[in-house]
């Protein structure tokens, strides 16, 4: 048993368990009494007969509260010997149906190896019960073959398979019910990493400008205090921001503002001595703005932690954003997990996120559909 069985057994289970007891035990109990009362031909009769069915009946309602082992024993030791009784004292050829019930609706414990011995052992327990009738009665051989030996053996092959595929229906709802509660866990830790993420984008591009806007203050401590206290404003500015960004985050209130990011952008990079330039080729499609938003983050982060520019190029168009950094210290793309991350996130949207790296420069574009095409994900590039 797994460790998520418990929380199953006690719903899933439990439901299961009131729609057996309410949709089959009602027909159970009037097919006993009918069968019951058909052989019943004087009162004693049912001094026998009654306690197979009612062992059948207590079994099959401890095999909906997946109890049968505790009382199995007793039940089939009740049902085998009114078969028997059945059979050769009161002359009744149902007398079987208790014994079959029983046994059928164990098989689901047994062994799979060991399950057609153990039909094949229950099949001819009752055909040999049901010839032993021939001691009492020998004026119709075939009749009483057919009786007590024939039906008998054709319904109790018919009752374990019927069992055996109501065993095979609670199955599959049993695995459908623990898909269920996979599938549920499973968007928990999605919508953990999604907020790892996010964290992350708020703390590490932060935390970065930060060291580099206290670093700059230092330098300019005593050559241009006025400056140095700007940077350091500017700092505990920043700061603020980033506490309030992270109450947001925490109660999914956060929304990134692709103007904002581009203006913030702009600014850091002039502070670090990086040229910068913006074009605007068209608006950005509202959809995709916060998205866009989050890809110039953390490239702008990976920027100025990573590379050596002195110039970024950003280029804003309807299908997308582009930036272009002259910071490449060559050989092969340095691994951003960040950009990774985003490519994913970009690619779950319908868009795609590029990476490249050519003639010294490193460009890194996210594009999306134009409004009304349609959203074919892609992943492209390498690096990342």
């Amino acid at each position: 048993m797994t460790a998520r069985q418990p929380r199953f057994t006690a719903s899933t289970q439990g439901r299961l368990r009131r729609l057996n007891l309410a949709t089959s035990l009602p027909p159970l109990v009037f097919a006993a009494v009918v069968l019951v009362l058909l052989d019943t031909h004087a009162w004693w009769h049912l001094l026998v007969l009654v306690p197979g069915a009612f062992a059948a009946l207590v079994a099959f309602e401890r095999w909906t509260a997946d109890d049968l082992a505790r009382v199995f024993v007793p039940c089939l030791v009740v049902a085998a010997a009114v078969w028997p009784l059945g059979a050769l004292l009161t002359g009744s050829p149902n007398a079987y149906w208790g014994v079959c019930g029983v046994v059928s609706l164990v098989l689901r414990q047994v062994r799979r190896q060991r399950r057609a011995l153990a039909v094949a052992g229950l099949l001819a327990y009752v055909a040999a019960v049901g010839a032993a009738r021939l001691l009492v009665e020998r004026d119709d051989v075939g009749a009483v073959l057919f009786t007590y030996v024939v039906v008998p053996m054709v319904l109790t092959v018919a009752v374990v398979v019927l069992t055996m595929l109501g065993e095979r229906f609670y199955d599959l709802v049993r695995e459908l019910e623990q898909t269920r509660e996979r599938e549920a866990e499973l968007a928990v830790v999605r919508e953990r990493v999604r907020f790892a993420s996010d964290l992350h984008d708020i703390q590490g591009h932060t935390l970065h400008v930060v060291k580099l806007k206290i670093a700059l203050a230092q330098k300019l401590l005593l050559r241009d205090a006025d400056r140095a206290d700007r940077e350091l404003r500017e700092t505990y500015a920043l700061v603020s921001d980033t506490i309030t960004q992270t109450k947001e985050l925490a109660y999914a209130q956060r929304r990134l503002n692709l103007t904002a990011e581009i203006e913030n952008a702009k600014n850091l990079f002039e502070a670090a001595g990086i040229r910068v330039r913006v074009t605007r080729e068209a608006e950005v499609d509202a959809r995709t703005s916060e998205m866009l938003g989050q890809v110039l983050r953390e490239t702008t982060t990976n920027i100025l932690r990573h590379a050596q520019a002195n110039q970024v190029q950003i280029t804003l168009s309807e299908a997308g954003i582009t930036i272009v950094n002259d910071g490449v210290a060559g050989g092969s793309p340095p691994e951003l997990r960040g950009l990774a991350a985003l490519r994913q996130r970009v690619a779950g949207d319908g868009g795609e996120l590029t990476v490249q790296q050519q003639q010294g420069l490193f460009r890194t574009a996210a594009r999306f559909p134009a409004a009304g095409a349609a959203m074919t994900p892609a992943l492209q590039g390498g690096g990342g």
